[in-house]
């Protein structure tokens, strides 16, 4: 593993100075409400740009995941009785072992085929969880029990927040990690080229399975969080639309980049509630600023940092001479 990434680079002290002034410029309990989902939404992201932008393989399936995985920890806690910290461990367990079994077959398809896959599965979990109303209740949800972690109840809105934040943070260091590591490396390798890949000696098919693998598990707990946080949860959180919401969120903030997810899922989770003074026409607004994003910015939000820092060197060059 690259020794460098052992250290905080400069994104990750921006991203801390940020996160500690922010609840300072937060009035109310709605505020603090985007600013959390934001968190959790950027953690899930961050997985599932480690397998779509990382490694090339798509997934529409990912909000089922994460809803899942939050139904089995809320199931385990509210309705057994466990603790919630365990009953999210377990969860992640399940969570793993399932996405392993499903990883097997759908992984060995490419490009629309494996979408399509990870649609289906996506659509046959959200059908389960809608229907087995003795465990879900149905398509109208359930209520979650207090989260707390040894005895420590999580309350109010700044404790959560701290939560959410320390989480995004280490997310942010383990993916800075993973990604300057040769592992991270074979990842990029898989996705510009699988032959490539192949002639080097690398397992293909367990590097897939292992980074979809850990971006269920990250999901599951992304979303367990959420649910505990909300007092609430419905399959609606596991439905077509959430799963599409996250693609949106990494292309938007850009693939392949870490910071892209984070970005991407801030943006995206935020944006609708600024654009709420458009009324009918919020929709609307919403979607042309994506398309103009992804007309103009095919790279996503983040490369507007690549050209201010391309024409920063240009400047210095010039100025050199």
């Amino acid at each position: 593993m690259n020794n460098k990434g052992l250290f905080l680079d400069r994104g990750i002290v921006i991203t801390i100075i940020i996160l500690f002034i922010l609840p300072f410029l937060l009035q109310n309990s709605f505020h603090y409400e985007i600013a959390i989902m934001c968190m959790l939404n950027a953690i899930i992201c961050i997985g599932l740009n480690m397998l779509v932008g990382y490694t090339g393989q798509i997934s529409l399936g990912h909000g089922a995941f994460a809803g899942l995985g939050a139904y089995v920890a809320v199931i385990l806690s509210t309705t057994y009785e466990f603790d919630p910290v365990l009953s999210i461990g377990i969860a992640t367990i399940v969570l793993a072992f399932i996405a392993y079994l499903v990883s097997k077959p759908i992984l060995k398809l490419e490009g629309h085929y494996l979408a399509m896959g990870t649609l289906a599965v996506g659509i046959i979990i959200s059908i389960v969880l809608n229907n087995e109303s003795n465990f879900t209740g149905g398509p109208d949800g359930m209520g979650v029990s207090q989260f707390n972690i040894l005895g420590y109840v999580f309350e109010n809105d700044i404790q959560w927040y701290i939560l959410s934040a320390i989480f995004l943070v280490f997310s942010i260091w383990a993916l800075q990690n993973v990604i300057n590591s040769p592992f991270g490396r074979i990842l990029r390798c898989i996705r510009d080229s699988q032959t490539a890949a192949q002639a080097i000696g690398a397992d293909v098919a367990y590097y897939k399975t292992y980074v979809f693998v850990i971006s269920v598990v990250i999901a599951t707990v992304a979303g367990s969080l959420y649910s505990y946080y909300s007092g609430f949860i419905s399959p609606e959180e596991s439905g077509f639309t959430r799963s599409i919401e996250l693609v949106v969120m990494i292309v938007f903030g850009g693939l392949g980049r870490i910071y892209g997810a984070v970005i991407g899922a801030i943006i995206i989770t935020s944006l609708p509630q600024f654009l709420t003074f458009l009324h009918d026409y919020e929709h609307m607004v919403f979607g042309a600023i994506i398309i103009f994003v992804m007309i103009f910015m095919p790279k996503g939000i983040v490369s507007i940092f690549d050209n201010l820092t391309i024409k920063k060197i240009k400047f210095f060059k010039k100025d050199n001479k």
